[in-house]
């Protein structure tokens, strides 16, 4: 925040108007501050915020000059939030001595976040971008001003600052300033492929750690039972798969979802198995892209490569029931024995609703009412539609002939 000015709301020659938000906060790094529901201007040569209705009665406002501004992205959020982007995290380069006055003398931060009430408007990043690409300030410096009334406060007791002049550099100051620039661009590019360098060398060390520890398994080493047998290898299934099918190393689409599709197969054979041989597109697409990691598959390209999977006689297939819920199976599943078993469970229980189902079999509510709804088809159940919820009985008229 010691960057921030207080200037002079009003546009200056040579100064355009990009865009305005309203309800926009300022924090001084990750430090809320008194600065809460303002306006927010961006022009070529500046980001300025007001409380409503300063800018109009042409009164002083925060000023944070442009070339100020090292980067900036959007604030990431939280894995267990939802919604878009609320803040915008912008870094700063060192504060200039000798400026005008401000909110703070001294931060300890480098940078600020623009906090949106609304959430950050889409169009605002790619504003942001064009202006700092365009780099106007440079071009086209603010012109002098008359600095007779500098002393001057408003009625508020806000300082009226004179408006900085920034001396004309020549073409000698101007290829400086590229380079300096330039630089800071180079150096900000080469601190992103850091960061995705070690993710990618972290991922591979997961990948292998997981292929030491499977062969591990198979050779059945060490003292664990069964059931951890079964559920480690759920676990390793969804660290990532080594070698996911793109579509640039193919030529043609068909060849793609062909490899797909027996990737597909390879590596869903066994989860399927493990959750009683079937699994809902939905749920297939959540594992394989978490898996693939940053190769993330499209809707369109995992339902196209599922219609393959029968073509070419592997080990599962897509199924659509009769509601329009598709899913993949294991090419052995039988219907009839699904049937039998949700009948044995009706006259146990004497009742199932589509949640009781889910939670005795371990399987999504989803599956299960398919299943209830299967074996009413066969015959072996009735329902009944109630307020409460749907629930299935034994097919007593089927079993009894009085």
């Amino acid at each position: 925040m010691n960057r921030f000015e207080y200037m002079d709301s009003r546009m200056f020659p040579n100064e355009t108007f990009i865009r305005r938000d309203m309800g926009v906060c300022l924090y001084d790094g990750d430090t809320k501050t008194n600065f809460e529901d303002g306006e927010l201007i961006l022009t070529s040569h500046r980001i300025l915020w007001a409380r409503p209705g300063d800018i109009q009665r042409c009164n002083p406002c925060l000023s944070l000059a442009l070339y100020h501004v090292v980067s900036f992205k959007e604030d990431q959020l939280s894995p267990f939030s939802f919604g878009r982007t609320t803040k915008v995290v912008i870094h700063l380069s060192e504060a200039v001595t000798g400026k005008m006055p401000g909110p703070l003398d001294n931060s300890i931060y480098n940078y600020i976040k623009l906090f949106f009430k609304d959430g950050v408007d889409r169009y605002f990043i790619k504003h942001l971008s064009f202006t700092f690409i365009r780099r106007t300030w440079e071009i086209a410096p603010i012109m002098p001003v008359d600095q007779s009334n500098s002393n001057m406060q408003n009625s508020s007791g806000v300082p009226k600052p004179p408006q900085r002049i920034k001396p004309r550099t020549g073409i000698i100051g101007i290829e400086r300033s590229l380079q300096e620039q330039q630089k800071v661009t180079d150096d900000s590019i080469s601190m992103a492929f850091q960061d995705l360098r070690k993710l990618m060398e972290m991922a591979k060390d997961m990948v292998s750690i997981s292929k030491t520890i499977s062969a591990k398994i198979r050779e059945r080493h060490g003292d664990i039972t069964e059931d951890e047998t079964v559920r480690f290898k759920s676990y390793l299934m969804s660290l990532g798969i080594d070698d996911p099918v793109t579509r640039d190393a193919y030529k043609s689409s068909n060849e793609y979802f062909k490899q797909l599709a027996k990737q597909l197969a390879d590596i869903l054979e066994e989860p399927i198995k493990e959750v009683g041989g079937m699994m809902t597109l939905t749920d297939v697409y959540c594992r394989v892209n978490r898996a693939r990691g940053l190769e993330l598959l499209s809707p369109e390209d995992l339902l196209n490569a599922s219609r393959q999977l029968a073509p070419l006689n592997l080990p599962i297939v897509l199924r659509t029931f009769d509601s329009g819920v598709m899913v993949l199976q294991i090419r052995s599943h039988n219907d009839n024995a699904i049937v039998e078993m949700i009948s044995e469970l009706l006259h146990e229980r004497g009742s199932l609703t589509a949640e009781e189902l889910a939670q005795s079999e371990g399987i999504s509510v989803l599956l299960a009412r398919e299943r209830l709804l299967v074996t009413e088809k066969n015959g072996k159940a009735c329902r009944d539609d109630t307020i409460e919820a749907l629930r299935f009985y034994p097919n007593l008229f089927f079993e009894r002939e009085d």
